[in-house]
């Protein structure tokens, strides 16, 4: 079965719009340099304030900014009445990414990628969760796939998906495996999953020998290659073997714009209650 990562979207999102229609809430997304993949997501993201009657601040920094003065803008942000503020990534080498997600307020922090909301995550306690972890979660618990007691492995240990899926995952009681660039013989833990979810962005990474009959497969990774878009699984191959799979597009990617929507909204409710 196709895990439709489009409908539940498009279904969350409605609910959404209820009540966040007359809240007056702001996203602030700030950008350095003109990455092309960037420039796609912060495209999804003005489509989504649109939609949500979400006013939208587009901050757009040449690569020779400096990290002073992205910190200022930060600190005039969280200072305002932007309810979300978002640091688009990459950016330059010569910035500190770490050093910009912490400065955010970690109540306007909708990626979830402050050390407060990471430290929250870990310890199992209330914050904002990174939006592809959340809408993964998500989509499994919609089309009702038992999380706990499986056997999850996890392809990729990045902060983004990776790191936090792990513990969101274990919070649901599965025993999760972590694999990632430095794995030896990566298919005798994939064959092992009851619920695989690869996250690396390499084209045709998961193959139909790697994975066992009937497994859950979630594929975040997504790679363009002459204008056509691939996921880390080959799609073709494996969907006959698994019990369910998401597509690529139109599986993890509209839940993480979802999940930016659901994010948006709690940050709003968390400065309510200072």
């Amino acid at each position: 079965m196709i895990l439709d990562g489009k409908k539940i979207s498009e279904e969350i999102l409605s609910d959404l719009k209820e009540k966040i229609n007359k809240l007056n809430l702001t996203l602030a997304v700030i950008q350095i340099g003109d990455n092309q993949s960037s420039n796609v997501y912060i495209n999804q993201k003005k489509k989504l304030c649109n939609k949500l009657n979400i006013d939208f601040n587009h901050q757009k920094f040449p690569l020779d900014i400096s990290e002073k003065e992205v910190l200022d803008l930060i600190d005039s942000l969280n200072k305002d009445k932007t309810t979300g503020i978002l640091l688009q990534l990459p950016i330059p080498n010569q910035i500190n990414a770490e050093k910009l997600q912490n400065r955010i307020n970690y109540k306007k922090d909708v990626d979830g990628l402050n050390d407060v909301n990471k430290c929250n995550l870990i310890n199992n306690k209330p914050g904002i969760v990174p939006c592809t972890a959340k809408g993964i979660i998500t989509l499994l618990n919609k089309y009702d796939i038992e999380i706990a007691g499986k056997n999850v492995v996890v392809v990729g240990r990045s902060n983004l998906v990776g790191k936090p899926i792990s513990n969101l995952l274990l919070k649901k009681d599965a025993t999760v495996t972590v694999c990632h660039s430095k794995t030896k013989d990566l298919a005798k833990f994939t064959l092992e999953a009851d619920i695989l979810i690869a996250a690396t962005g390499i084209k045709h990474l998961i193959t139909s020998s790697m994975i066992r009959k009937d497994a859950v497969i979630i594929d975040v990774g997504i790679s363009k290659i002459d204008g056509k878009l691939y996921g880390d699984v080959d799609f073709e191959n494996v969907k006959n073997k698994s019990s369910y799979i998401t597509p690529v597009p139109g599986g993890v990617g509209p839940m993480t714009i979802a999940s930016l929507a659901e994010n948006l909204y709690e940050a709003y409710i968390l400065q309510k209650e200072e």
